[in-house]
């Protein structure tokens, strides 16, 4: 279907003109709403669908911590239900660990156990700032997620941005949308998109993986915590666009190196092929069309949001008991063991050749990142190089990959990437990011 001109393709989707246009219109800008337009309310400015977790939130009071614990439980419990924990080594092994998660879940919610699981850079940090945001946004921005990629828009836009997109990162035009609902919503909802995509036949397994690894960053939310952290809110529009910038540059480098280069190009078994047409004239008509074509083939509402609302409470189920497990070995890891002292020296030629101040520090603050994000802020916090400080800050959004939390998602998805794959996709993503973010952060700063 790739040789397929625009005519060819104006004449198939003619006869798939659906009735109801008005649904792409009504469902689109209400998903576009609740995902991509910040609106201050109570003087906290985020996006709808935020604001709506958190009313949840609040609303449950301190029943959410049991909500988020049987979520923890049925997530436990479903591997060895359905089987899948047989699928592959690594399944049985976060099976696994997902016991470990419900245990520690069990001892916080019932305040029970050791008291360092207790210290708020640990068990609390992990329930409180991941667990319960991530267990309410993933099932809650299902439902949306639905209106947002159900009745065309995602065609619509991908056909509008292919001209950028498939050269520079090797991904469908319909992937812009992943990447902006990541930036202003969350990796789990990007992650969900991504998913709900290749599994309808959208996304190749490599374009998934290119997306998933590259597009999947943290909320702008949580970049406002990080600048709080590193005392750089006073430069936030350079840092938010640095940040930006250089996510998509490094994503763009990432995809020609191994392993994303080498992922198979292959949609999903279970799934009806559905690859972007290439179009090069009469652009708008043909994004159109597209998207009407989409729209015909659309389920009920009442369907496409239970569909979706079912595929995130599973995704919500196999995230949480991860974190805590995943979470908390690393946390524990960074503060009693020097592994990450160890890993950062894979970084200090790069810290040290692009005139970082104290080269060691910031390299071992770029590894301590594979385990939380937050993570390398804390090391530089306080730190008198604005410069420094500024770099760290730029690598806590690029470097994308952690264990406490976007590896467990990545992996609760049904995309075909392997453990040691985010490893050196994290190892590529933090060097390049080092390299391409400190002399500019330099520029801008000094030192």
């Amino acid at each position: 279907m790739s040789g397929t001109n625009n005519t060819e393709l104006d004449v198939q989707r003619t006869s798939a003109q659906p009735r109801g246009k008005w649904r792409f219109f009504v469902y689109s800008l209400i998903g576009v709403f609740m995902f991509f337009i910040p609106i201050t309310i109570g003087g906290k400015e985020t996006i709808p669908l935020d604001h709506l977790v958190g009313w949840i939130i609040a609303g449950l009071g301190d029943a959410v911590r049991f909500v988020a614990l049987a979520l923890i439980l049925a997530g436990t419990i479903y591997p060895f239900a359905s089987g899948r924990w047989r699928e592959s080594g690594i399944k049985k092994v976060f099976a696994f660990l997902n016991i470990i998660g419900l245990v520690v879940g069990t001892m916080l919610v019932f305040k029970a156990g050791p008291a360092l699981l207790f210290e708020p850079d640990l068990g609390p940090f992990l329930f409180d700032k991941l667990v319960i945001p991530v267990g309410m946004i993933v099932p809650v921005g299902a439902i949306f997620l639905a209106l947002l990629v159900g009745y065309g828009l995602m065609e619509f836009v991908g056909v509008l941005v292919q001209r950028v997109m498939r050269p520079i990162w090797r991904t469908p035009g319909r992937s812009a949308v992943d990447a902006v609902a990541s930036f202003v919503g969350s990796y789990s909802l990007g992650l969900l998109i991504t998913d709900r995509m290749y599994q309808s036949g959208r996304y190749t397994a490599r374009e998934s993986a290119i997306i998933a690894t590259g597009f999947s960053t943290v909320s702008v939310t949580f970049m406002v915590i990080v600048a709080k952290t590193l005392d750089i809110m006073h430069l936030w529009l350079p840092y938010f666009f640095l940040s930006f910038g250089v996510t998509f540059l490094v994503t763009a480098i990432c995809v020609r190196l191994p392993p994303l280069s080498r992922i198979k190009d292959d949609y999903y078994p279970q799934a009806v092929a559905s690859p972007e047409e290439k179009v090069t004239t009469r652009r708008l008509a043909t994004a159109w069309n597209e998207a009407m074509g989409t729209l015909a083939d659309a389920p009920s509402l009442g369907r496409n949001i239970w569909v979706n609302f079912r595929d995130g409470l599973l995704m919500a189920m196999a995230i949480l008991p991860s974190i805590l497990s995943v979470g908390l070995i690393g946390l524990l890891l960074v503060r009693f063991t020097p592994i990450f002292d160890w890993l950062g020296y894979i970084f200090v030629p790069i810290t040290w050749a692009v005139g970082l101040p104290d080269p060691v520090l910031a390299a071992k603050a770029s590894a301590v990142g594979i385990a939380e994000m937050f993570l390398p802020a804390t090391v530089v916090a306080g730190h008198e190089s604005e410069h420094l400080r500024l770099v760290i800050g730029v690598v806590c959004v690029s470097a994308i990959i952690f264990f406490s939390a976007v590896v467990p998602c990545i992996l609760a998805t049904r995309i075909p990437l392997k453990v040691w794959h985010l490893v050196v996709i994290w190892a590529q993503r933090v060097a390049l990011t080092l390299l391409i973010a400190s002399p500019v952060a330099f520029l801008m700063v000094g030192r």
